[in-house]
C-alpha cells in the first residue's frame, strides 16, 4: 500500500549557497532521480519561498524550501505496539523490533510515531531506539511533560535499562566500559559512530545474568546515551552483540563491512526507564517485558 506523501519544509544552511535548485535536490535527497526532481519543479511542486522555483534557481542560505513527495510505498515494518503505561502526561509504548521510531529512509506511516498518533494525537517521543532494538519508547502528552522529562535526560536523572545477547565468556558477572565514543570513517556512509579515543564520555554498566554455549545474556544500565553506545561497549569489552554486522572486538567497525547502524542481526531491548513523573515527582518505573530471543532459560541453563 501506499502512503499519503509528504510536505518536506526545511530552511538552507550554509551549503546551499551559490548552488542551483536542481544540483542541490539531487544531492540531499537522492531517492529520487534528476529527472524525477526536474519533473517536480517543471510541475510547481517545488517552492522557494512560497513561490514556484526554477530548475536553476540560485539558492540563499535562509531561504524556506518547500517540495511535495508524491504518494510511495514504503519498506515493510511491524505495524502494531504495545501500551505500558498510560496517563494524561505520558505514553509508554513497547516499540518491536525492525519498527522505526521516526519518519526516515522511506518510512512515513510505517513508524512507532504514526502508529502511536492515530490513537493518541499530539504524542511526542522524548527519545528514540534504533530500528531494529525492542523496548520502551516513553512519548510526552502535554508541554509540562515534555518539558520535565527533557531536563530528566539532559541531567542524566533518567534510568535506561536494556538486554543483550552477546558473544564469548566474561571473566566477571559485573563489569563497566567507559570507551569514548565519536565518529569514524564508514566505507558508504561517510562516517558512523564508533569506539574512539577522540569521542565523547560513554559508561555502561553490564551484568551478566546468563551464561550460554558461547555467549551471554546481560542487563547493561547507561548512564550517557551516545549513538550505539550499548552495542559499541559490549564490542570494546571484547563482546560484540551476537549477529552484529556492524561493530568488531575493540569496539571498532567489523574490517571491510559495508553494513550501517540500521541493519538487522543482533538483539538488544530496552527494558525499563525509571524517572521522576513530570505531575507529582513520584518514581515511576516502566518495565518492558523482553522478547523470547531475549528471555532467560532458566531452570534449563546452558554453559
Amino acid at each position: 500500500m501506499t502512503n499519503e506523501g509528504f510536505e518536506y519544509r526545511e530552511r538552507l544552511g550554509p551549503e546551499s549557497a551559490g548552488k542551483d535548485l536542481l544540483g542541490y535536490l539531487r544531492g540531499r535527497y537522492p531517492h529520487s532521480t534528476a529527472a524525477q526532481w526536474r519533473e517536480r519543479i517543471v510541475s510547481g511542486l517545488v517552492l522557494l519561498d512560497g513561490r514556484k522555483a526554477d530548475i536553476v534557481s540560485p539558492l540563499s542560505p535562509g531561504q524556506v524550501l518547500t517540495w511535495q513527495r508524491p504518494p510511495w510505498v514504503e519498506p515493510e515494518a511491524p505495524t502494531s505496539f504495545a501500551t505500558l503505561y498510560e496517563d494524561e502526561d505520558l505514553l509508554a509504548a513497547a516499540k518491536p523490533a525492525g519498527l522505526p521510531v521516526l519518519p526516515g529512509a522511506g518510512y512515513l506511516r510505517n513508524t512507532l510515531l504514526s502508529l502511536v498518533r492515530r490513537r493518541f494525537p499530539g504524542a511526542s517521543p522524548l527519545h528514540r531506539l534504533g530500528r531494529w532494538t525492542s523496548g520502551v519508547v516513553l512519548f510526552a502528552r502535554t508541554r509540562q511533560a515534555r518539558s520535565s522529562l527533557t531536563r530528566q535526560w539532559e541531567e542524566r536523572e533518567v534510568g535506561k535499562l536494556y538486554r543483550a545477547l552477546a558473544v564469548g565468556a566474561p571473566g566477571q558477572d559485573e563489569f563497566e566500559v567507559a570507551a569514548p565514543i565519536g565518529p569514524v570513517p564508514h566505507p558508504t556512509l561517510k562516517t558512523v559512530h564508533a569506539a574512539s579515543a577522540a569521542g565523547k564520555p560513554a559508561h555502561s554498566r553490564v551484568t551478566v545474568v546468563e551464561r550460554r554455549a558461547g555467549a551471554f545474556l546481560c542487563d547493561v544500565r547507561i548512564a550517557t546515551g551516545r549513538p550505539h553506545q550499548i552495542r559499541i561497549h559490549l564490542a570494546a569489552a571484547g563482546h560484540p552483540l551476537a549477529g552484529d554486522p556492524l561493530y568488531a572486538p575493540g569496539g571498532g567497525l567489523i574490517p571491510g563491512t559495508r553494513a550501517g547502524p540500521g541493519d538487522p542481526g543482533y538483539l538488544l531491548h530496552a527494558a525499563e526507564l525509571r524517572f521522576r513523573h513530570p505531575r507529582d515527582g513520584r518514581e515511576t518505573v516502566v518495565p518492558c517485558p523482553p522478547p523470547p530471543g531475549l528471555a532467560i532459560l532458566r531452570p534449563a541453563v546452558l554453559s
